[in-house]
C-alpha cells in the first residue's frame, strides 16, 4: 500500500477514536443523569413518604440522609441529629416550605437548610447563639420557634433579624434572656418571651413592632418599678397581653386599650386595681385576675368594657360589702352575656363562701346615694353607699352580732378639707389614744392594712363623724377620709389601708338630725365639742399580724377556760402516772435487795435449810432455775419419780466475767474455805463478801 494510504488511513482512525471517546462521555453523563432522576423518585428506606411529606422522626437518626427533592416538609424530629449531621444538599431543595428539627442535639443554629424555608422548629436543642449570617440565608422566613434553648441576650447578634423582613412569629420560651431582645423585626406578629429571666423593660424594648398582636412575658421577674410608664402604649395593635406569674402590684400603667381583647394577670401580687386602668378597653373579652390579693374594686372599673365576656378573679380574698354593691349591680344588668369564674366572697363572715351575685338581699340594704369619690388614704371604694337603717354598717348593718364595719367600705370623701384634723405635715405627739370633754378614744392596728377604733361618750349623742389621714398627703388636696357612725355604736373597723403607714384618726360628736327616721345624713351639723384624735401605724405585710388575737370571737374565747382546765387536768394525771412508775421501780428494787441479803444471812446460818425455803417460795414439784439476774420456776414432770437422794444448795447470785450464774453444792463448799476471806477466790470466782447483784 502506498504511504500516502497508510497515512490516510490513520488519520481516520484517530477520528474513530476521538468520536467513541466522545460518545462515551455523553453516555456517561447521560446515565447519571437518569440516575439522579431516579433517586429523586425514591424514599430513604428509614423514612415514610407520603407524597409530598418526608416522615423520618423517631428514628434514632444521627444524620439526615439522602431525601426526594421534591419534598415540601420534613419531619425530622426526635432525632439524634447534631449540627454535623445536616447535609450541605438541603440547600438544594428549593420546594421545602417547612421543617421540624426539634428535640434533637443541636449546639449551633443550623446552616445549609433551604433557603425556600417559610416555618423551622428547633425546640428543645442547646442552641446557644443567634448569627445573623445564618439568618440571612433564609429571607423568606416567617415562623421561628426556638422554645427551650439555651439563648441568652448577648448571645443574639446585632441586628440578627434585619435580613428576615417577613418573619411574623419569634418563640424564645424557657431561655436564658435577661432583656427584651433588640433588632426585632417591624413586620413581627406574635412574641412569647414566657419563663425567662426578664427584669427590666425600658422605654424603647417594643419600639418599632407597631403590628405586634400578641405578647407573652409569663414567669419573668417583672415589677411595676423596672417597667417603664410608656413601654406597652407603643404597641397600639396589640390584641392579647399576658403577664402571668410576675410580681405586680398593679396592672402596668398606659396599657394598650384600643385592640386589646385578652389581658391575663393571674398569679401575680396585685392589691389594688387603679380606677381608670382598664378605661377605653371597649374590645376586651376576656379579663383573667385570679391568684392575686384583691379585696375589693373600685366603682367605674368596668365602664367601658362592653365587650368583655369572660371574667376570671379565683384565688382573690374578696371583701363582699357595700362597696362591691355596683359590682354586683353590673354583673346582674349584663345577666348571661358575662361569665364569672371565682367571685366569692371572704368575708364579713356572714357571707364566707357565697358568690357576689347571690348577695341581693344583703346588697338591698345598702342605699346607693350616688357616686363619691374614693378616699385616698385608706384605700376606699368610693362606693357612694349607706345603711338603709341608718348609720353606716357592714351587710344587714342591723344586726348587732356583726363584726365592725369596714371603714373602706361606707366611707364619704370629705367636702371640707377644713374639718378640724391636724395638720399632716407637723410632727404631733399623738398617741394610740385620745380624750375629750365628753368621748375617749382609742386605736389599735389589728393587721397590715387596718386599724380597729373604740370609744366612749360620756353622754348620749345621735351619731359621729370618723375622719382618718394618711401622713403624708395633703388635707388641702381633699385627701380626708370620714363616714357617719350610728350613735349607739361604740367601735369602729377601718380597713383597705396602706402597709407602713401612719394614720391620724379623729372623731367627733354630732348633733341630733332632724331628718326623719333617725337616718343619719351627711348635712349632720358638728357639735361644739372639738375633735378628738389618736394617732395608729399600721404594720409591714411581710411580718405577722399583730392584734389578731384581739380579733377572736368572743364564743371561740369562752371555750378557753375550759381547755386550760383540760390540759392542766391532763399535765396533773401524767405526773401522777410517772410519779407512780418510779415508785414501784423503786420498790421493786429494794425488794430484790432486801431478798438477796435474806439469802445470804439464811445460808451463814445454816446449810441444811430446803433450797426453796432459802429462795422464799413454796416446796412443790418444781426446781429453781437461775437465768442471768433473775429466777424462774421451771415445772418439772410429772411422771418423774422423785429422787431418794436430795442435795442442799446454796445459791449465791454471782456474775463472774462471762455475765452468766453458778451452782455450788454444799460438800464443795465447805472444802473450798466456805465462810473464810478467802471462799473461791482460788478458782477465780468471788465469796459472799465480793457477790453483788
Amino acid at each position: 500500500m502506498a504511504p500516502e494510504g497508510v497515512a490516510e488511513l490513520r488519520d481516520w482512525l484517530f477520528l474513530l477514536m476521538l468520536c467513541l471517546t466522545l460518545l462515551a462521555e455523553v453516555l456517561e453523563v447521560a446515565a447519571a443523569t437518569g440516575y439522579d432522576e431516579e433517586e429523586d423518585l425514591v424514599c430513604p428506606s428509614v423514612c415514610r413518604c407520603d407524597e409530598d411529606f418526608i416522615y423520618c422522626n423517631d428514628r434514632g437518626l444521627s444524620s439526615i440522609p439522602p431525601l426526594p427533592l421534591s419534598a415540601t416538609v420534613l419531619y425530622l424530629q426526635n432525632n439524634h441529629i447534631d449540627n454535623a449531621g445536616l447535609p450541605t444538599s438541603l440547600e438544594r431543595h428549593l420546594t421545602v416550605l417547612v421543617v421540624y428539627l426539634y428535640d434533637n442535639e443541636l449546639d449551633d443554629f443550623p446552616m445549609h437548610l433551604p433557603p425556600s424555608l417559610r416555618e423551622l422548629h428547633l425546640q428543645d436543642n442547646n442552641i446557644r447563639t443567634l448569627p445573623r449570617a445564618t439568618l440571612a440565608r433564609m429571607p423568606l422566613l416567617e415562623k421561628l420557634h426556638l422554645d427551650d434553648n439555651s439563648v441568652s441576650t448577648v448571645s443574639i447578634e446585632d441586628k440578627a433579624f434585619v435580613d428576615n423582613p417577613r418573619l411574623r412569629l419569634l418563640f424564645l420560651s424557657r431561655n436564658h434572656l435577661s432583656s427584651i431582645p433588640s433588632g426585632l423585626p417591624a413586620s413581627l406578629e406574635e412574641l412569647r418571651l414566657d419563663d425567662n429571666r426578664i427584669s427590666t423593660i425600658p422605654t424603647h424594648a417594643f419600639r418599632g413592632l407597631s403590628s405586634l398582636r400578641r405578647l407573652v412575658l409569663d414567669g419573668n421577674l417583672l415589677a411595676n418599678q423596672r417597667i417603664a410608664d410608656d413601654t406597652f402604649s407603643r404597641l397600639s395593635n396589640l390584641t392579647e397581653l399576658s403577664l402571668v406569674r410576675n410580681s405586680l402590684l398593679t396592672p402596668p400603667v398606659n396599657l394598650p386599650s384600643a385592640h386589646l381583647q385578652r389581658l391575663s394577670l393571674q398569679d401575680n401580687a396585685l392589691i389594688h386595681m387603679p380606677r381608670g386602668s382598664l378605661d377605653g378597653m371597649r374590645r376586651l373579652q376576656r379579663l383573667d385576675l385570679s391568684g392575686n390579693n384583691l379585696t375589693t374594686l373600685p366603682r367605674g372599673l368596668f365602664k367601658d368594657l362592653d365587650s368583655l365576656g369572660q371574667l376570671l378573679v379565683r384565688g382573690n380574698p374578696w371583701h363582699c360589702g357595700c362597696n362591691l354593691r355596683w359590682l354586683h349591680d353590673w354583673l346582674h344588668a349584663r345577666g348571661n352575656s358575662i361569665t364569672v369564674r371565682g367571685l366569692t366572697c371572704q368575708a364579713p363572715e356572714k357571707v364566707r363562701d357565697m358568690a357576689l351575685k347571690d348577695l341581693t338581699s344583703q346588697m338591698e340594704e345598702c342605699e346607693v346615694t350616688g357616686v363619691v369619690p374614693a378616699g385616698a388614704g385608706a384605700g376606699a371604694t368610693g362606693s357612694g353607699t349607706r345603711d338603709r337603717v341608718g348609720g353606716v354598717g357592714g351587710v344587714a348593718a342591723s344586726s348587732t352580732t356583726l363584726s365592725p364595719p369596714q371603714g373602706s367600705l361606707f366611707t364619704l370623701r370629705s367636702k371640707r378639707p377644713g374639718l378640724g384634723l391636724p395638720d399632716s405635715g407637723l410632727d404631733y405627739t399623738l398617741g394610740s389614744s385620745g380624750v375629750g370633754k365628753s368621748l375617749a378614744l382609742n386605736v389599735k392596728p389589728l393587721a397590715h392594712d387596718s386599724i380597729r377604733v373604740t370609744w366612749s361618750v360620756a353622754q348620749p349623742t345621735s351619731s359621729f363623724r370618723l375622719s382618718w389621714l394618711r401622713l403624708g398627703t395633703s388635707a388641702a388636696m381633699g385627701s380626708i377620709t370620714e363616714t357617719l357612725v350610728r350613735g349607739d355604736r361604740r367601735e369602729y373597723l377601718l380597713t383597705s389601708l396602706h402597709p407602713r403607714s401612719s394614720y391620724i384618726i379623729c372623731m367627733v360628736p354630732l348633733a341630733t338630725s332632724s331628718g326623719g327616721k333617725g337616718a343619719m345624713t351627711a348635712g349632720d351639723t358638728d357639735s361644739d365639742e372639738a375633735p378628738v384624735c389618736a394617732k395608729a401605724e399600721t404594720s409591714d405585710p411581710s411580718q405577722p399580724d399583730v392584734g389578731q388575737e384581739d380579733n377572736q370571737d368572743p364564743e371561740h374565747m369562752a371555750t378557753l377556760p375550759l381547755a386550760g382546765i383540760i390540759g392542766g387536768a391532763t399535765v396533773i394525771v401524767s405526773l401522777a402516772l410517772i410519779f407512780a412508775i418510779f415508785c414501784w421501780y423503786g420498790h421493786r428494787a429494794g425488794r430484790l435487795s432486801s431478798r438477796e441479803q435474806y439469802s445470804r444471812g439464811s445460808s451463814r446460818k445454816s446449810k441444811h435449810y430446803d433450797d426453796y425455803i432459802e429462795s422464799g417460795t413454796k416446796k412443790d414439784t418444781t426446781i429453781l432455775e437461775i437465768r442471768g439476774p433473775g429466777f424462774q420456776m421451771t415445772p418439772m414432770v410429772t411422771h418423774q419419780p422423785p429422787k431418794p437422794l436430795r442435795e442442799d444448795y446454796i445459791i449465791h447470785t454471782i456474775f463472774p466475767s462471762n455475765g452468766t450464774g453458778l451452782y455450788k453444792g454444799a460438800h464443795q463448799v465447805s472444802n473450798a474455805g466456805y465462810g473464810t476471806n478467802r471462799g473461791y477466790r482460788e478458782r477465780g470466782i468471788p465469796d459472799i463478801d465480793y457477790c453483788y447483784t
